[in-house]
């Protein structure tokens, strides 16, 4: 249930998702979100919001599989059939791009992932501190 004294958008999901896919706070959109590669701040330095009740999980992992194999499977298909390069190449060409496109998009699906979670009021995001 939600709160009933609270505003109902006074957490518009548009710009935390936006925030999210920056890497940002969901909140403020001013700190970085994370403290290392993917290990998400206890508290916003910039506005004190608190980050630590996140429960990505895997969610985020399970996106980047689905996004990156969907382009991996289309890159290999029309190298194939337009360039027809050697198979090692090709493989080499393939493995670099799929961890290239993991790496990149990680983080920023975890950042997507923390701001619905913000924004919805999910898994304490809701009480008041």
């Amino acid at each position: 249930m939600s709160d009933s004294t609270a505003p109902f958008d006074d957490r518009p999901t548009k710009p935390a998702l936006l925030n999210g896919l920056r890497c940002r706070c969901p909140k403020c959109g001013e700190a970085p979100l994370y403290t290392k590669f993917l290990k998400v701040m206890d508290q916003c330095p910039a506005c004190d919001e608190v980050l630590h009740h996140h429960r990505a999980d895997d969610g985020p992992a399970y996106l980047t599989i689905l996004i990156v194999a969907h382009i991996v499977g289309f890159a290999m298909h029309f190298m194939w059939v337009a360039i027809r390069p050697d198979p090692l190449v090709m493989a080499l060409v393939i493995t670099f791009g799929a961890v290239g496109l993991s790496l990149l998009m990680l983080p920023r699906l975890k950042g997507l992932i923390v701001a619905i979670q913000w924004a919805r009021r999910m898994h304490g995001f809701g009480q008041s501190s």
